[in-house]
């Protein structure tokens, strides 16, 4: 069991409680029953001493011998308590029972109060408890007063009553209240097992059920027992649970309505955007002659008819991963010569400086690793201005729990940097989101805003990924990170949904080449 778990803690809650109420229970027991034993024991002794002292002043002259305190103490101590009694006369004659006990052994402040008068000028009876040898004893004095004006007062006496059976009776009594209480200990940590038992039962019920209904579980339910909280939390799990299915049920069927609906449009569109392509090549063509007017017309159809192609080969390319169906094709390729051939079809080479060894080869999806590479260049050209640099480097496969190939292996990393303004650091971490502008305001640009995110998807079906940063000193820079060897798993798990979408679009939604970067 966990220190911290809510087991220990009921259990310890528990204890400290029993724990607290036993000691202060015994507590209070032992000390007033030491107190009306002391009481009883002293009270007796004291009374029977005074007493006896009075009885046996009576015979004793007004300056007694030492027989004649001999013989009083010998009197004084034939009682049942058998305590011991030193008689003091005039100061000089003293008596001790057996040698025993001295005058030396009363302590000297109650030797000071025996002999005291009070402020009407009378003397009383005093004692204390104290030890001696190692044992307890009750110690008391008083002195002998004459009832006869002017005749001088009678001898002083003390008596030591021993209190071995007292102690002996209050150490019984604080051990019989020790093992109560830690009997009672126990038994409070046996309710509190008992008790957290009962009460966790159904909180590890909630929470298992709390884990079913994460992990994608949604009819997962509680069974409601008792009305007590429990219960009635019970209740609210289920409440809960049914309101989180029906919504996650509403919000699938809208999602799949709306790849369907964006799988179709693009899809749709294929065919007359194919023949708005064919008529804008000969508009292209023809548009010098179109006149003053009709040229610029033809040449704003053009580039608008291209700019939707893209857009909707840009949405099919996205409509493939919601759907899970975008595949790899691998191929071991030579990284240096299909970028320099990606940077040589778009006429890049003269705006990029590209910093490669020939000898890196990978196992990739050539096609998609051309689309990441366009996109990355096109968006740092567009955005950040030439000179754009392209560095290409195969480093120790990095500790992310983002990239999938197994740990040890290599990987391929392709960095883009420009000269630019550089990222806003608002901006940075939704480059790669989908339609994402840093400029909200801007109805229309160059871009899609599909780009970025087209490359971290495919990054991700190569297991890697996709990140941006800002260089110091100005400019961004773009990192794409792939395994060499990319892991054997169904490239269909890594879609959104693991492929149960996968025949949501309807159509055969065939690989089309990207062209040019977005951001």
């Amino acid at each position: 069991m966990r220190l911290s778990s809510l087991r220990v803690r009921i259990l310890a809650a528990f204890a400290i409680v029993a724990l607290i109420s036993a000691v202060l229970a015994s507590g209070i027991a032992y000390w007033l029953t030491r107190n009306a034993v002391l009481q009883r024991a002293q009270d007796s002794v004291i009374k029977e001493f005074r007493d006896g002292l009075g009885r046996v002043s009576t015979n004793l002259s007004a300056n007694p011998t030492d027989a004649e305190l001999d013989a009083a103490v010998q009197q004084l101590r034939n009682t049942s308590f058998g305590y011991a009694v030193v008689l003091v006369g005039d100061g000089t004659n003293t008596a001790a029972t057996s040698g025993e006990f001295t005058l030396k052994e009363v302590p000297a402040d109650l030797q000071k109060a025996v002999n005291t008068r009070d402020a009407q000028g009378n003397y009383h009876m005093y004692f204390q408890r104290i030890s001696i040898k190692g044992q307890p004893y009750l110690v008391g004095g008083t002195k002998v007063v004459t009832d006869t004006p002017g005749a001088p007062d009678g001898p002083t006496g003390y008596m030591f009553q021993s209190l071995r059976a007292e102690q002996t009776d209050l150490t019984s009594l604080a051990r019989y209240l020790t093992t109560g209480a830690v009997l009672a200990l126990g038994a409070a940590a046996v309710l509190a097992l008992v008790g957290a038992r009962h009460v966790l039962r159904p909180v590890r019920r909630l929470g298992n059920a709390a884990r079913q209904l994460g992990a994608g579980q949604l009819d997962t339910r509680l069974d409601v027992r008792g009305s007590d909280e429990l219960a009635d939390l019970a209740r609210t799990f289920n409440d809960a649970a049914e309101k989180l299915e029906r919504s996650v049920t509403e919000l699938r069927a809208l999602e799949s309505s709306s790849r369907r609906f964006v799988a179709d449009v693009s899809h749709e569109l294929r065919t007359p955007l194919a023949a708005m392509t064919a008529v804008s090549e000969l508009l292209e063509e023809e548009a010098d002659s179109l006149g003053e007017q009709g040229a610029p017309a033809a040449r704003l159809v053009v580039a608008e008819i291209e700019r939707l192609a893209t857009l909707v080969e840009d949405l099919m390319e996205v409509s493939r991963f919601d759907a899970g169906t975008a595949a790899l094709v691998l191929d071991e390729v030579n990284i240096a010569d299909l970028v320099t051939a990606c940077l040589d079809a778009r006429a890049w080479m003269d705006a990029v400086d590209l910093r490669s060894p020939r000898d890196i080869v990978a196992r990739v999806d050539a096609r998609r690793l051309d689309v990441m590479v366009s996109n990355l260049v096109g968006n740092a050209l567009r955005h950040g201005g030439s000179p754009v640099t392209v560095v290409i480097r195969r480093e120790p496969r990095a500790a992310d729990p983002g990239l999938l190939a197994e740990p040890g292996a290599e990987d391929l990393v392709i960095h883009v940097s420009d000269t630019g303004p550089g990222i806003p650091e608002d901006v940075l971490p939704h480059v790669f989101d989908r339609f994402y502008k840093a400029d909200s305001s801007r109805a229309r640009s160059e871009g899609s805003g599909l780009g970025l995110s087209i490359v971290m998807e495919n990054a991700r079906i190569h297991g890697g990924t996709a990140s941006a940063s800002n260089v110091p000193g100005g400019g961004a820079m773009f990192s794409l990170r792939l395994p060499l060897v990319p892991p054997d798993d169904d490239p269909a798990d890594y879609g959104p949904e693991g492929g149960d979408f996968a025949d949501d679009t309807g159509h055969d939604l065939d690989d089309g080449a990207q062209l040019g970067g977005r951001r």
